[in-house]
């Protein structure tokens, strides 16, 4: 039985915890903060509660593995999971809207097809069929395989080549891979097609404009593993694992930042935290931004592709409507490269009562894009009054709201800017108008080249999102427990 020191309580740092103590290990989680889940949190108010962080789940299947092989025991026996059907709705700006349904692709080309013209149902699934690809060709080396630190450079390589079938070889562009938003314009064509593709992306922290074509994945996996609500929202998740932390008699010491790692001749032998005696560990989990007693900069890799979020609760006077989505995606017309997501949960454990109910309006936003209180007061105000030309009529109903900054997520996390990592892709993001070996997608190891000292969580391999940084806790568990030959849980 090893003892085992983990930094951080997040989603990736809890799925490992979990996996070693079952294991047998002795697991000891430092939390700097006062609570578990990092960016999975929640905020309650008045008998209103609203999820602050990722309002929907992913894959999964991630998490249904995690329960199986941690207490032998279904996902779904610890949380009530809803695939939401419709997956999502778009407003675009010209004031039409479409309602993609879950999972079928003759519904999804009706849906569009009805809205936006014969043929634009075609032109949207063979483009997610030309993602396939690339999920056929990341899957393993991107979720399955882990990362060490000798593997770095030959990860690089095989990810230097964007798997993505479209533009190669198409006038200007050998001179380099294609964007996200030339393979769109190219092959879908209409706008709002564009529009569509180009808000997935945004959604997981990618701007179109630099990200590669592949990135059209992230369209591909919603179509086809569907988007979930976990009900009580997404900190029920969070909750669910910490149970089964405990279960597994996982020690949690919150309000204990560490302050560095300790190394003996190139080996991980505990962690020192910033106030009381060092702690001995055989092997050390990272599973924060960055490494303890670092600058912000220091081991991480050339180019990580990352968002921040400006969030905007609403407590909202009247019962639901009858029909209302779950998830709209409104095109804004004043920011049509920044669409505007509100999620709007038909769940009574987030509301008072059925007289009241709740939504949650988020943008993606750049460091330093908001730049103080009043500022971001305005641009709620702005959130707002987009959702109201979409027909969504939320401002008359407001009871309160609250605005969450990336102050918060960064007071939360200890990300720098409060910056929400993508999920790693293949293929060179464009910098400076040209794509650049050095800005491949490759995060940091799941082993470092330090014995006994690994990461895990959504700054590391194989990026941000909850199924990725769940991943990312059974890769770093399977290099423990079986050792560094260990290729994959699958």
């Amino acid at each position: 039985m090893a003892r085992i020191a983990v930094i951080g309580a997040g989603l990736g740092a809890m799925a490992a915890s979990a996996r070693l103590a079952t294991a047998g290990h002795r697991v000891t989680v430092f939390e700097r903060s006062a609570t578990y889940g990092g960016g999975v949190r929640s905020w309650e108010r008045d008998g209103f509660r609203f999820d602050t962080g990722p309002g929907v789940l992913h894959l999964p299947a991630v998490y249904r593995d995690l329960f199986v092989k941690t207490g032998r025991e279904a996902l779904e026996d610890r949380v009530g999971l809803v695939r939401l059907d419709p997956a999502v709705r778009h407003v675009f700006p010209d004031g039409t809207a479409v309602s993609l349904p879950s999972g079928s692709r003759a519904g999804v080309v009706k849906a569009l097809d009805a809205t936006l013209g014969a043929g634009s149902g075609e032109r949207w699934t063979d483009m997610l069929a030309r993602a396939r690809t690339v999920w056929d060709a990341i899957r393993r080396p991107l979720l399955e395989e882990p990362l060490t630190a000798d593997g770095v450079e030959r990860l690089r390589e095989g990810l230097a080549r964007d798997p993505y079938p479209a533009l190669h070889g198409k006038g200007l562009l050998r001179r380099r891979t294609p964007t996200l938003a030339e393979a769109a314009e190219d092959e879908l064509r209409d706008p709002r097609l564009v529009l569509m593709l180009n808000a997935c992306a945004n959604s997981y922290g990618l701007e179109p404009e630099t990200a590669p074509a592949g990135a059209a994945v992230l369209a591909y996996m919603e179509h086809t593993f569907g988007t979930w609500y976990v009900r009580g929202g997404m900190r029920a998740l969070a909750d669910a694992l910490y149970t089964r932390c405990t279960e597994r008699k996982v020690d949690f010491r919150f309000g204990c930042e560490v302050a560095g790692v300790l190394e003996e001749d190139g080996t991980a032998v505990g962690v020192k935290p910033a106030e009381g005696p060092d702690v001995p560990a055989d092997a050390v989990v990272v599973g924060t931004s960055r490494m303890p007693g670092t600058a912000p900069a220091e081991g991480a890799p050339p180019y990580v592709p990352a968002l921040s979020r400006l969030t905007v609760l609403l407590a909202l006077r009247g019962a639901r409507p009858t029909g209302t989505a779950h998830r709209t995606v409104v095109h804004r017309a004043d920011s049509p490269g920044q669409p505007l997501t509100v999620l709007r949960p038909d769940d009574p454990a987030l509301r008072p009562d059925d007289g009241h109910e709740t939504a949650v309006l988020s943008v993606g936003v750049a460091p330093g894009e908001v730049d103080g209180e009043d500022d971001a007061s305005r641009f709620a105000d702005r959130l707002t009054s987009a959702a109201d030309a979409a027909g969504l009529d939320l401002g008359a109903r407001v009871l309160w709201r609250e605005v969450r900054t990336p102050w918060h997520i960064e007071e939360e996390t200890g990300a720098p800017h409060g910056l929400v990592p993508a999920p790693a892709l293949p293929g060179p993001f464009a910098r400076g108008g040209r794509t650049r070996r050095d800005a491949v997608d490759v995060r940091p190891p799941n082993r470092t080249a330090t014995n006994g000292l690994y990461r895990a969580g959504g700054w590391a391999h194989p990026g941000g999102g909850a199924a990725h940084a769940g991943m990312s806790g059974a890769l770093v568990a399977g290099l423990i427990v079986e050792g560094d030959d260990w290729r994959g849980s699958y």
